[in-house]
């Protein structure tokens, strides 16, 4: 079945929340960025043209045929695998915040590791829909998908980049687990995990330090508890309507830099539950409509990419806000379409793009 036009309802809601984002950018950055930069819309500006990039990449992707890709899988995924060695290369990759996970071009930053989330669902549900009469065979069907994803996750932890590396397996690991592999196997993967991720906490000291301040931010409120305390400072007072649009007081020098992670606490102090409470209904609704293309495809493989895709988003922002209101520890993930980051917005318009095209070619 082919549909003439894409899923518009989808595409209103992304161009609305990407430009909800921008105004909640400037909200919440203007202070810093005039003070830093003498520019209060410098943080804006950069967002903003990554948002019309955004959207002429989703229309260009949402003409292209969805069978492209699974066609050139491999060479799309060797692509990412060159891009996330060459950023770990000094001279060739740029360090941010501790992480060599940049290529800068003058005042703008390209994360490799975003479009290697693409890539990697691409190739995961290019594999899927060929082994789907082996994948549960555990050693012929799924052990060689876990070299790859293995072999990527390694690239992305040597930056180290811990957040993007979680989203990417989680959102991996349940396409794996839609195929029809059995729960039993997942048990021991996690189980396998759950060991890999202490492993990793041991070797790197600022990980249990976010582990602590987890457990009790008061332990360093000054420190490694700093931001999570200011964070739930930000959140509390929203109440039912929050303090009023620009009214936010946490983002006068309490966050650090609140225009990136930690953009929800901004959110929920100045609109309080009801802002919650827009964000979550604008997700749900993504959520909704991207689940409905992929029930809809009678193609195997782009039943996995949107799915894919989909659920990559959604995994990234609930654990976004699993940080924010203290779930979870820090893990540096930002809120797609909300948070500043110009390879994030990029990224996640450009997949919805792709699902786009698959709605218009059920």
């Amino acid at each position: 079945m082919k549909n003439k036009r894409f899923d518009k309802l989808l595409f209103i809601a992304i161009i609305i929340i990407a430009a909800f984002g921008i105004v909640m950018i400037y909200s919440a950055s203007s202070i810093w960025a005039e003070y830093k930069f003498n520019d209060p819309f410098k943080f804006v500006k950069s967002q903003s043209f990554f948002f019309i990039i955004g959207i002429f990449a989703m229309l260009v992707l949402a003409k292209i045929d969805y069978h492209i890709y699974q066609k050139k899988a491999n060479l799309i995924l060797l692509i990412c695998f060159l891009l996330l060695v060459l950023v770990l290369i000094p001279g060739i990759g740029s360090i941010r915040n501790g992480s060599r996970s940049w290529f800068g071009f003058g005042g703008l930053g390209i994360q490799p590791s975003e479009f290697a989330k693409i890539g990697l669902i691409i190739y995961v549900a290019k594999y899927l829909a060929q082994n789907n009469r082996i994948i549960k065979d555990i050693k012929n069907g799924v052990f060689p998908l876990l070299l790859v994803i293995g072999l990527f996750f390694l690239l992305i932890m040597l930056e180290p980049d811990f957040g993007t590396a979680m989203v990417i397996v989680l959102t991996l690991v349940v396409m794996i687990f839609i195929s029809g592999v059995k729960i039993s196997f997942f048990v021991k993967v996690g189980l396998l995990g759950l060991m890999g991720i202490v492993a990793l906490i041991i070797m790197a000291p600022y990980r249990m330090l976010r582990i602590v301040s987890f457990l009790n931010p008061w332990s360093d409120p000054l420190g490694s508890g700093y931001q999570i305390i200011q964070s739930l400072y930000a959140i509390g007072p929203g109440g039912l309507l929050g303090q009023g649009f620009l009214q936010s007081r946490q983002k006068q020098f309490y966050l650090h830099e609140p225009q990136t992670d930690f953009i929800f606490s901004i959110i929920s102090e100045e609109f309080g539950f009801l802002g919650i409470l827009i964000v979550a209904s604008f997700f749900a609704f993504i959520t909704y409509r991207i689940i409905k293309i992929s029930l809809k495809c009678d193609n195997l493989f782009a039943k996995y990419l949107s799915f894919g895709l989909g659920i990559g988003i959604i995994i990234q922002a609930l654990l976004n806000i699993a940080v924010v209101i203290g779930l979870i520890p820090v893990t540096g993930v930002t809120l797609p379409f909300f948070s500043y980051g110009g390879s994030s917005l990029l990224v996640s318009m450009a997949s919805i793009g792709i699902i786009l095209n698959i709605s218009r070619n059920y």
